[in-house]
């Protein structure tokens, strides 16, 4: 816990946040949740029965509160005011929970987030006493508006939801990471496990990610390297990389005292 990641005033040992999604199963759900350490899980509330659904199988018997951080979103909202109601239902389901994640898309076909309605339910859901965590666009302004409303977290996407495209505009992380006074996660584009290392080499504080987990082959495994990924980069990050020289060698080993220096020269035979 001594880097731990501190959201609304809790600590997570963990940096690494995923979805519950598209697994085919409850049980390869939970075997890939752990498998990837989380602590935090996201959960669609209009897709994934938390109980609104008596007598059909629920994730909370897999993934139980009292072990999981569960963070209610949005998924499937394209309105403030369908955003805002959602959760409110999840806070009544889950006992006043009030972490949650919000997403208002504005394409049905990117799912790219609509950012004026973004905002307007950030707005109220905040009012309302939610600790919100944002999912947005890449864009520095505003991402910063979202913090100014009084969001826990913002969630620049790094490509479109779903793509697996990875991280396609490093500057604009770095820009809202720089000017960030809360935590910043990568939400949304990660594919594989070096992506989820750059973007914690980047300096951001976790990475949230579903399908690139769920739509692996292998999803316990791609699950056990994402959690090595996240905690390989910010280690990277927190040593701080060695500085990029173009076009300029420098050996690795220091060239005084060479064995061969000094020795005599070797004399063929005649």
């Amino acid at each position: 816990m001594k880097d731990s990641l501190t959201i609304a005033g809790k600590a997570y040992s963990s940096r690494l946040l995923v979805g519950t999604g598209k697994y085919k199963d409850f049980e390869q759900t939970r075997a890939a949740i752990e498998a990837s350490g989380a602590e935090i899980v996201t959960v669609a509330i209009r897709r994934t029965n938390i109980g609104q659904e008596p007598g059909q199988p629920s994730l909370l018997d897999y993934l139980p509160p009292s072990k999981y951080t569960l963070l209610p979103n949005t998924a499937g909202c394209y309105t403030a005011e369908d955003a805002v109601r959602t959760l409110r239902l999840a806070r009544e389901l889950l006992d006043g929970h009030d972490l949650v994640k919000l997403e208002v898309l504005g394409d049905a076909q990117t799912l790219f987030p609509d950012m004026p309605q973004t905002l307007k339910a950030a707005e109220t859901l905040v009012k309302d006493g939610f600790k919100v965590m944002v999912y947005c666009a890449d864009d520095p302004i505003q991402a910063k508006r979202l913090e100014e409303i009084g969001c826990v977290a913002v969630m620049p996407l790094a490509s479109l939801i779903g793509s697996g495209m990875g991280i396609l505009n490093p500057w604009n992380l770095r820009l809202i990471i720089d000017n960030a006074k809360v935590p910043v996660l990568v939400d949304a584009g990660v594919g594989t496990a070096s992506d989820a290392a750059i973007a914690m080499e980047l300096g951001c504080d976790g990475v949230l990610m579903n399908t690139a987990i769920a739509g692996a082959q292998d999803p316990v495994l791609m699950a056990s390297a994402m959690k090595k990924a996240v905690e390989a980069g910010r280690e990277a990050f927190r040593a701080g990389r060695m500085p990029r020289k173009l076009y300029t060698a420098s050996p690795s080993s220091p060239t005084g005292g060479l064995i061969q220096q000094g020795l005599p020269p070797v004399v063929g035979k005649a």
